[in-house]
């Protein structure tokens, strides 16, 4: 007996955009549907930053991004501070990609590929990425230590270029960690990397869900300023994430890097967070939540990611002018070196 034929969806490229530009899907809203349909509509690909977000936030943010885009965009979920119901929200809601990072993609590949999402993987060494590979991955996204927010990789992302794509020959490659000039994009396709993704060039944007500190912050600071901690761990113990030193992390710092347990004020609420809806969430000390736009509270106790791409940054901009000048200085760094 001949069963009925299934019809699968077809699933969208985000490789195929007019310019080879992801912001990063920064999490707890940071990435949020202003910045990414700005993105999307820049002729780039947005990612929403979902990480650490409860499923109504997540499908919530998914409508509003809907309603100032109809061009595709993607949702970044954090593995370990996932309950599996905001990667449901994302299949259900029908996300044209969906990206992991920092846990086992196996589980999940399957079901988003019936639903026609891709599948992006950031990994943090090639041993990652040749497995993620190996699950069926659409893309890896290879982060170097230079990045900004939460560093999973040992290496600075050059060092991993040349070796990741000799083991993945046939799975299309994003480059992300440092990058904040058009000479840089230009470098890293001239090696066969398909797309990069930006992040703290993106946070200070019109658009992000930043607060304004946040954002000038970044303007004013140098890659000296950022370091690799693991202070900030309030939601997601054991991980490393680079941030713009603040007064709370030197004296941390100076009294000898007390670990968790043994802090100061170790799990006084500093602040809240507004949903929407009327819903809150309260944000202790050391936690894991950046100064996103609705939070209240002393956010200079709040960890400000940033990348060494801080010294390439100069201004808050808009979204499109940020695209405008990079794409702008990879095509003459083409030009010029034809």
């Amino acid at each position: 007996m001949i069963g009925r034929a299934v019809t699968v969806p077809e699933r969208f490229n985000p490789l195929e955009t007019k310019y080879p530009i992801w912001n990063a899907g920064m999490g707890g809203g940071l990435a949020g549907p202003e910045l990414v349909a700005s993105v999307s509509e820049s002729g780039c690909f947005g990612v929403l930053g979902t990480g650490g977000l409860a499923s109504e936030s997540v499908g919530q943010l998914i409508k509003e991004t809907r309603q100032l885009t109809s061009r595709p965009f993607g949702a970044n979920v954090i593995l370990p501070m996932s309950d599996g119901q905001d990667v449901a929200i994302c299949f259900d809601e029908g996300v044209e990609v969906l990206v992991l990072f920092w846990g086992d993609p196996q589980p999940f590949i399957k079901d988003a590929h019936k639903r026609g999402i891709s599948l992006v993987i950031q990994c943090g060494n090639v041993e990652e990425a040749v497995y993620a590979a190996s699950c069926g991955a659409d893309a890896i996204i290879i982060q170097g230590t230079e990045a900004g927010g939460h560093v999973k990789g040992e290496l600075e992302l050059q060092s991993y270029i040349s070796e990741i794509q000799h083991e993945l020959r046939d799975t299309p490659l994003i480059a992300a960690g440092g990058i904040d000039s058009g000479e840089k994009i230009a470098n890293l396709i001239k090696q066969g990397v398909q797309a990069v993704s930006l992040g703290t060039r993106f946070v200070a944007s019109t658009e992000a869900r930043a607060t304004t500190s946040y954002k000038e912050k970044i303007v004013s600071s140098s890659a000296g300023d950022t370091v690799l901690t693991k202070l900030y761990d309030m939601g997601w113990k054991n991980a490393k994430h680079r941030v713009i030193k603040t007064p709370l992390y030197e004296n941390w710092h100076q009294n000898g890097c007390l670990k968790a347990g043994d802090r100061t004020d170790e799990g006084e609420t500093i602040g809240r967070i507004e949903l929407g809806s009327n819903r809150t969430m309260s944000v202790p000390k050391y936690s894991v939540f950046p100064p996103v736009s609705s939070f209240n509270g002393n956010e200079n106790e709040l960890p400000f990611y940033a990348g060494k791409s801080v010294d390439g940054i100069h201004k808050i901009e808009g979204t499109r002018t940020i695209v405008e000048t990079l794409v702008r200085e990879t095509r003459s760094h083409f030009e010029r070196y034809k």
